[in-house]
């Protein structure tokens, strides 16, 4: 009886390739135009998710009827009450503080929302995949926001400015560096305010986390400081009240909390180098983390 032999190993057939052009084909030329991408082209997608979202139609509409709402009603409140002769040497655009103070808050809010509500809602990683660049997309995210913070906050503040000059015809004239300051310098500070705002959105990735954290820093510093009693606390109890954000918004209208501390434009140096600071952090975190 013979023994049945195992089959023997077939060699794999060999197939060929389809006749036809080689790939990639040297003559081949694409519909599609094909560009290298730079810094613009992450600025008009930028733009288009900021004008595009309703959360920055309501913010800066909210933002917009608070300065103008407050700071109106703070001047014909004066005006009809006889009290404007009693200004003295104070300036006279000092009203319009109380309506930018509550408003910055829509800026700090929109500001977050830029860049956290992304995370949230996975568009990041469409961002991220668009555009490679990491950096290139903060930068642009920047720009654009400031941008539009800083364009609305002047259109704004002027208007309040101009219509209280208007309306306390008693009240001495402001000068010309106390026009700018209390226009371009006060709209600059919340820009970078809310530019700050944008930053810690990216570093906290976070919507509602990073909007606490910004309220708390504008808000908490003041009111801490005003419970402290302890004569040993006085120093920290100075520092806390004269770099305070709310302090340091209203020297921009020469009606500062104190006698020392931040005064002319300083406040909105410091502004600017807290932000960068935070921005270079930001930036190393988002080279370094997934998103």
């Amino acid at each position: 009886m013979s023994t049945p032999q195992p089959p023997m190993p077939q060699a794999a057939p060999e197939w060929q390739a389809a006749p036809g052009p080689s790939y990639p084909n040297p003559n081949y030329t694409s519909p599609i135009p094909v560009v290298r991408t730079h810094l613009g082209h992450a600025l008009a997608s930028e733009w288009t998710k900021i004008r595009s979202v309703r959360s920055t139609m309501w913010t800066l509409g909210v933002f917009v009827l608070l300065v103008v709402g407050i700071g109106l009603s703070a001047g014909a409140l004066v005006a009809n009450s006889g009290a404007e002769g009693e200004l003295g040497d104070e300036n006279p655009l000092s009203l319009g503080f109380f309506g930018l103070l509550l408003g910055s808050m829509c800026i700090i809010t929109l500001g977050v929302l830029t860049t956290a509500s992304e995370y949230g809602t996975g568009m990041i990683r469409t961002t991220m995949t668009a555009c490679p660049t990491r950096g290139r997309v903060l930068a642009a995210k920047s720009v654009v926001f400031f941008t539009v913070a800083f364009v609305v906050t002047l259109v704004a503040a002027g208007l309040v400015a101009f219509a209280q000059v208007g309306m306390l015809s008693d009240a001495r004239e402001p000068s010309g560096e106390e026009w700018l300051k209390g226009t371009v310098g006060v709209s600059l500070y919340i820009a970078l305010l809310g530019l700050l705002s944008l930053v810690v959105g990216s570093i906290v990735r976070h919507s509602a986390g990073a909007i606490t954290i910004m309220i708390a820093a504008v808000l908490a510093p003041l009111v801490i400081a005003m419970f402290m009693f302890a004569s040993s606390l006085e120093d920290l109890r100075e520092a806390l009240f004269e770099y305070s954000i709310p302090n340091q918004l209203s020297v921009f209208y020469s009606n500062s909390l104190t006698t020392s501390g931040p005064s002319g434009w300083d406040p909105l140096w410091i502004m600017l180098g807290v932000t960068a600071a935070a921005f270079v952090g930001a930036y190393a975190l988002l080279e370094k983390r997934d998103v």
